[in-house]
C-alpha cells in the first residue's frame, strides 16, 4: 500500500505544479480521491490565490462525474487546513464528506495549521497517514516553508555560463550563451517566482525587458537595484505594462520620475562597501508581499547575495562552449578564496540535460 500511496502522491505533486505563478502566497497543493477499491474518482489542485483549495476542487471533480466519495481516501501533498482564511477549512469539508482515510505528504508549517488539521481529522475518527514522499512534498513548497518558518523571501539565483564558467566575453558579448530550449525553461522560472531582480549594470548593458514570454505566463514583479539612479527612465524594465516595478536606491538620493508604475525602496548603504544594504532590502520586499525572488544579474550582485547568506538556491545553465579567456566575466565575483576547502558549498539536487546544455539545480549553503 505505501508504494500505491507514493504513486498517487506523485500525481498530487504534478497536479500542484499547475498552480505555479498563480497561488502565491499560498502553497502549491494537489489532491486525489480514491474510492473504496482504490480507483481515482476525483482530482484537483489549488488554481489561484483566494479561490478554492485543492481538496475542494477534487470533491467537485468527483461530484461532476457522479461518484460517491463516502468511505473513500483522499491523498494530498500538504496537510489540509483547519482554519478560516480566504476559504473555509478543508479538514471540515473532508469530515463532512465522510472520507475514511487521509494520506498526507507533509505537515503544514503555518502556525495556524501545524498539525491542527491532522488533529481535527483524527478526532473525527478518520485514519490519517503522514510522511508519504515527505522530502519531495517539502521541496515542492520550499518557498512556502521558508516564508512560514523564517518570514523572508525564498531567493534563487539563475545563471547561464560557458563550460569554463563565463557569462560573457571581455567585450561583454553574451547573446546567446545557451540554447532556445534553456531560455524557454528560464521563462517558466520567471512565471514561477513572484519577482525578478537585477542590478543597474545589467539594465544599462543589456536593456532587458525581464518579462515572462511563456504562453499564459505572468510577468514577475521587476526589482532593480540602482543605488544612484543611473539607469535611464526609458529602459525596457520600466515600461508600463501593468507590472509592478520597484527600484531600490540609496536613502540619500532624491527619487526621479520613472513612471506611475514604479515605486521606490529607500535603502541605507553598507558602511564597508557603500552598496545597498541587501538584508534591509529583502526585509522591505517581504513586507511588500514578495515571497520569492529570481535573481538574473551579474557576478558582483550574485556574489553579494551569496556573501550575505541571502540566496537559497541556484539554477545554473551550462552551455558546451569555452571562451578560454581569463578576462571573460564570471557569474560570481567578490570573494577572495585562497583555500579550496573554504569554497562556497552547494548541494546538487537535480541535473537536467536541456540539449545541448545542462541545467544544474543546487542548494546554496550559508558561508
Amino acid at each position: 500500500m505505501p508504494k500505491l500511496y507514493e504513486k498517487y502522491m506523485k500525481k498530487c505533486i504534478t497536479l500542484a505544479k499547475k498552480g505555479e505563478g498563480r497561488v502565491s502566497p499560498n502553497p502549491l497543493v494537489g489532491a486525489v480521491i480514491l474510492d473504496s477499491k482504490g480507483n481515482i474518482i476525483g482530482q484537483g489542485w489549488h488554481q489561484k490565490y483566494g479561490e478554492a483549495h485543492a481538496e475542494v476542487n477534487a470533491f467537485k471533480d468527483a461530484l461532476s462525474k457522479g461518484h460517491d466519495v463516502k468511505n473513500g481516501t483522499i491523498i494530498v501533498n500538504l496537510e489540509p487546513c483547519s482554519h478560516y482564511g480566504k476559504t473555509p477549512p478543508c479538514a471540515d469539508l473532508i469530515i463532512k464528506k465522510g472520507i475514511k482515510k487521509v494520506v498526507i505528504g507533509c505537515i503544514d508549517p503555518n502556525p495556524k495549521v501545524d498539525g491542527g488539521g491532522i488533529k481535527k481529522l483524527k478526532e473525527a475518527g478518520i485514519e490519517v497517514i503522514t510522511g508519504i514522499l515527505e522530502k519531495d512534498c517539502k521541496k515542492l513548497n520550499e518557498v512556502f516553508f521558508k516564508n512560514q518558518l523564517q518570514q523572508c523571501p525564498f531567493i534563487v539565483i539563475k545563471t547561464a555560463t560557458t563550460l569554463d564558467g563565463k557569462i560573457a566575453t571581455k567585450t561583454g558579448s553574451s547573446k546567446w550563451i545557451t540554447s532556445d530550449k534553456s531560455r524557454n525553461l528560464v521563462q517558466r522560472l520567471r512565471n514561477k517566482y513572484d519577482a525578478i531582480l537585477t542590478g543597474s549594470g545589467t539594465v544599462i548593458s543589456d536593456n532587458p525587458s525581464l518579462t515572462c514570454r511563456m504562453k499564459n505566463g505572468k510577468n514577475p514583479i521587476r526589482i532593480i537595484i540602482d543605488s544612484t539612479l543611473k539607469t535611464p527612465p526609458d529602459a525596457k524594465v520600466y515600461q508600463n505594462d501593468g507590472t509592478r516595478v520597484i527600484i531600490a536606491c540609496a536613502d540619500n538620493i532624491e527619487p526621479k520620475n520613472y513612471g506611475e508604475n514604479v515605486e521606490f525602496i529607500m535603502c541605507p548603504l553598507e558602511k564597508t562597501t557603500s552598496k545597498i544594504d541587501l538584508k534591509y532590502l529583502i526585509i522591505k520586499l517581504y513586507e511588500k508581499g514578495i515571497k520569492s525572488i529570481l535573481i538574473e544579474a551579474g557576478g558582483i550582485l550574485n556574489g553579494a547575495f551569496i556573501k550575505n547568506n541571502l540566496a537559497d538556491k541556484l539554477y545554473h545553465f551550462v552551455a558546451p562552449k569555452i571562451t578560454g579567456d581569463n578576462n571573460s566575466m564570471s557569474f560570481v565575483n567578490g570573494f577572495d578564496t585562497t583555500d579550496i576547502n573554504k569554497s562556497i558549498k552547494l548541494t546538487i539536487t537535480d541535473v537536467k540535460h536541456v540539449i545541448p546544455d545542462i541545467m544544474i539545480e543546487a542548494e546554496i549553503h550559508n558561508i
